[in-house]
């Protein structure tokens, strides 16, 4: 679960990563074996997802008071 914003950064920037992995995947494998080499990644991304729609439908931490 994300708990902060640099979390969510790291985050989604493994969706980033994953999603062009994906893409160059799609053209470079052979149809009948695209779902067997994709379906890992796509799940990781799915669930990364929830996790960013999970943060950012949260209400925001306070920030903490200095002093």
């Amino acid at each position: 679960m994300i708990q902060n914003d640099q979390e969510l950064a790291v985050t989604r920037e493994r969706i980033s990563y994953f999603l062009d992995l994906l893409a160059r995947l799609r053209v470079s494998s052979r149809p009948e074996e695209l779902p067997l080499v994709t379906s890992g990644y796509r799940a990781e991304v799915e669930r990364m997802q929830r996790e960013v729609l999970d943060y950012l439908t949260r209400p925001a931490q306070a920030p903490a008071k200095a002093g």
